[in-house]
């Protein structure tokens, strides 16, 4: 086939598809590759230099996730020269990275942990350690905050702040030691051009982007995000039956693991909200008291039959599906015989 290569990864031939990365093509060959940079909805990058692999016929180690795949190509994932050359990686990033893995909310959930656990040197110091930089805890976002102290520069924030959101509130600041993440000008986070969708929070794979609620949920429910109609597709982490956490479901074909502010952030505070009205209520000698849907129901139909077709509108809801809006104005026009019909979206 003109769109596939033939290549061989640890001694197994296998099929890749033309112009995809050594890291993609052994991914989808069932071939494990450690990283810290990459991201399957993101540009290579290759900063971290952990997926670095031997090609046959190519000097040096070349990193996986910015390399094509090209027909014949020989792959080798896995030796001991390989192994040193990811510990020596991680053991950089580890020189400029706080040691207080047991005290940090993101223990045993940091991707640099893992890694390093993978590779063999998890617990173990690095070999050198650089001045503490003790730079300022930005919390000036109402949902999330960002501690460039843990920051391991894998750029995938900045990324997908431009790539993805096209918001660019973010960028890699200043050279060498002393490049960091900050937003243009090192305003405040709440000054930027930042909206707040946690696209960088979601990635980042150490605790430099954390959300506020730092609890970890016990379980997960798959559902759709209830804030307007486009349906996205989102998994609510649920803790002792409480909603603690939403986030982008990947298998989700509307909005492949994205969300807006509302859809990752908002949830929690209304579900969980004190105020909200779990069942009907009716006015009674002018109290509202708690009814059942069929008494709720009833006495809405009642109400509209007393009225004329011109003096009943109806009304449609963003939080409904565009199915259910779709019911509403025909039960307007049919049912109701009446064509005032609005929606808050057109505001």
């Amino acid at each position: 086939m003109e769109d596939t290569v033939n290549i061989t990864i640890d001694g197994e031939a296998v099929i890749a598809k033309k112009g995809q990365t050594v890291l993609k093509a052994a991914e989808e060959n069932g071939f494990f590759i450690p990283t810290l940079c990459a991201d399957n909805d993101l540009e290579p990058y290759g900063a971290c230099r952990v997926c670095v692999v031997e090609i046959e016929g190519m000097r040096g180690f070349p990193t996986s996730c910015t390399t094509p795949v090209a027909e014949g190509m020989k792959i080798k994932t896995d030796s001991e020269a390989l192994n040193k050359m990811r510990q020596f990686a991680v053991q950089l990033i580890r020189t400029d990275h706080p040691t207080d893995c047991d005290a940090c909310p993101k223990n045993q959930q940091c991707e640099l942990q893992m890694t390093e656990a993978l590779l063999g040197i998890g617990g173990k110091a690095p070999f050198a350690t650089l001045p503490s930089k003790d730079l300022p805890v930005d919390k000036s976002n109402p949902f999330y905050n960002f501690d460039p102290n843990y920051c391991i520069l894998c750029g995938k924030c900045v990324r997908a702040c431009d790539e993805i959101r096209g918001v660019k509130a973010i960028t890699l600041a200043y050279r060498g030691y002393n490049t960091r993440v900050c937003p243009g000008g090192e305003r405040p986070l709440i000054e930027s051009t930042c909206e707040s969708c946690g696209e960088c929070v979601d990635r980042c794979p150490v605790y430099a982007l954390s959300p506020k609620e730092t609890r970890h949920p016990s379980s997960e429910v798959e559902t759709i995000c209830p804030y307007c109609g486009v349906g996205c597709a989102i998994s609510l982490g649920v803790r002792q039956g409480e909603v603690i956490t939403s986030h982008g479901r990947k298998e989700g074909t509307v909005n492949n693991g994205s969300l807006c502010v509302k859809g990752r952030f908002g949830i929690p505070e209304f579900v969980n909200s004190p105020d909200r009205l779990k069942t009907p209520l009716i006015r009674k000698d002018g109290v509202l008291v708690k009814a059942t849907w069929d008494e709720a129901l009833d006495l809405v139909a009642k109400k509209l039959a007393g009225y004329q077709k011109n003096e009943v509108a109806v009304i449609a809801s963003a939080k409904c599906t565009n199915e259910e809006n779709y019911l509403i104005q025909k039960f307007a026009r049919v049912a109701l015989g009446t064509n005032n019909v609005d929606h808050c979206a057109r505001l």
